[in-house]
């Protein structure tokens, strides 16, 4: 079972980037979905979660109405599109598989995760 998360990259800041995270080994239709992200020097955090149909999501604060996250069960593929970007947003995102159905903004609720892609905003 493997999830990889790319489409990170250098951006300007007020610019956007969409990210990417392939499920592979198994389908994760079933499962909520979950992108972390951790700065230099901080701890890891959450972003945003998506339950197993798309129907429910939840953001953190600092990217709420900036950040959208969505999935496509066929493709075994989780997005997050990152829009109006600030250099607080510079962090590895990670992409997560939750054992719930729902998605999850609590750290321990994930089962799978991916290596992690580097997003970099420039002011």
């Amino acid at each position: 079972v493997q999830l990889q998360a790319f489409g990170g990259g250098l951006v300007q800041a007020w610019g956007s980037l969409k990210l990417s995270c392939a499920a592979s080994g198994r389908p994760f239709s079933n499962n909520g979905m979950g992108w972390f992200r951790q700065a230099p020097g901080k701890e890891r955090e959450f972003v945003a979660c998506i339950s197993w149909n798309g129907g429910s999501t939840h953001y953190a604060g600092s990217v709420k109405g900036r950040f959208t996250i969505s999935r496509d069960n066929a493709k075994n593929t989780v997005y997050l599109q990152m829009n109006n970007l600030n250099p607080e947003d510079t962090a590895v995102y990670y992409c997560a598989a939750s054992r719930r159905v729902l998605g999850s903004s609590y750290y321990s609720d994930y089962s799978y995760w991916g290596q992690g892609t580097l997003v970099t905003v420039s002011s």
